[in-house]
């Protein structure tokens, strides 16, 4: 088992509260990093026809099986009745890490916990593997990402970023060593057909489908809810609701605008971003890695994958991410802010190999509006040497 770095915080949450949740899309390995990190837990899945019956028909006699022992309640949201005897059963015995709730439908689940676990309860997110889980490395702090050691390599080749980017991070792919675009076409099929269903009663699937498509082709850009409904045939209520499901269930990120102490006008609109550059090739029809060489999306798909690996760095090691973009009516843009208490730092993200002039426009851009002329900055590139140019950070793509 590749190693997650979610691991120590789990085991660090069990001894501080009853209940720990563990959320995120289907396939993300939340079932094999609970059991796990709690090997001698009881485990049930109320996937199970079965366990799941009797988790509704009479939820205080399911539990009791249990007594205080740990149990592991995997698709929790499958038998919502049992949150109410949960609660029941935290409030009398206050036993640290008594259950371990997994879910891949974060909506359904989270509404739950709010109702009858909210401060029993410690929430964690487990996106498909990073990059830095793959290769067995710790994880970085996107909050001090400036301060990152100058980590030399050999020379790599750009085969190697684009096959990272194409195959993406689903640990069944890494795991059983099978065909990504394969893989990835049972993917999206089971999450439509099940999840989506699930989560809200979508009867015409084909359209969901072709809705995904249209999301995946607007990956890095500013979110018109107008055009994208159009596109698809859909109105703006509709709209929502279907990208709703999409951020619950883990599939997009909305990265929201920063806009504080601004006295620009800026754009207030978020920006859409896929969590797996795998899926994100796959639903935009890329079918080998070395299309990515000269396809029109590059750019945008690795953007969308230097997020992801970030938010992956926060959720991973237990935090929640204070991530933003920001672009004025003017079109200046920072790719991304990151913000951490007082600190703010502006990022850069582009998929070139060499760097030139163009790729520090956003950040002195930020300088001069902040009227900070030397603040710490970043700019994440596709090529391979680490540098400094005027206080900003040039980071390759493998430090991530």
């Amino acid at each position: 088992m590749i190693k997650r770095h979610l691991q120590a915080v789990l085991k660090d949450s069990a001894r501080m509260f009853p209940v720990i949740t563990l959320t995120g899309p289907r396939q993300s390995g939340k079932t094999t990093l609970a059991r796990a990190t709690f090997t001698k837990a009881h485990y049930v899945s109320l996937e199970d026809p079965a366990q799941r019956t009797l988790a509704l028909d009479d939820s205080k006699g399911f539990l009791s099986q249990f007594g205080t022992e740990q149990v592991i309640l995997d698709e929790a949201q499958r038998a919502p009745d049992l949150f109410s005897y949960i609660q029941v059963v935290v409030d009398e015995n206050d036993i640290p890490g008594q259950y371990i709730l997994t879910g891949s439908q974060n909506f359904l689940l989270m509404e739950k916990i709010s109702q009858s676990l909210a401060g029993r309860c410690a929430i964690h997110h487990l996106l498909p593997f990073s990059r830095l889980e793959l290769i067995g490395a710790k994880p970085i702090d996107p909050e001090n990402i400036t301060s990152l050691p100058r980590l030399h390599r050999k020379k790599q080749t750009i085969p190697e970023l684009f096959n990272i980017l194409w195959t993406g991070g689903y640990p069944r792919i890494h795991d059983k060593h099978i065909p990504p675009q394969q893989w990835l076409a049972n993917y999206i099929q089971t999450y439509i057909e099940r999840d989506v269903r699930s989560i809200e009663n979508v009867s015409d699937l084909e359209t969901f489908t072709r809705f995904v498509r249209l999301c995946a082709g607007r990956t890095g850009q500013i979110l018109n809810l107008q055009s994208l409904g159009n596109d698809c045939g859909i109105d703006g209520k509709t709209t929502k609701r279907w990208l709703s499901i999409l951020e619950t269930s883990f599939v997009i990120k909305l990265l929201r605008p920063y806009n504080k102490n601004f006295s620009k006008r800026l754009i207030k609109s978020p920006k859409l971003y896929f969590l797996d550059s795998g899926l994100l090739c796959y639903l935009l029809g890329i079918r080998k890695p070395d299309e990515l060489m000269v396809h029109s999306s590059r750019g945008a798909i690795f953007e969308s994958w230097v997020i992801s690996e970030l938010y992956k760095s926060y959720y991973h090691t237990g935090r929640q991410p204070a991530m933003y973009y920001l672009r004025d009516s003017n079109n200046n843009e920072i790719d991304l802010v990151i913000e951490h208490g007082p600190k703010i730092v502006p990022i850069e993200i582009k998929s070139g190999q060499t760097i030139n002039s163009e790729f520090f426009k956003g950040l002195e851009y930020w300088r001069r509006v902040t009227g900070q002329a030397d603040c710490p900055a970043a700019l994440i590139y596709g090529g391979d040497t680490p540098n400094v140019y005027k206080n900003i950070k040039i980071i390759p793509w493998y430090m991530l």
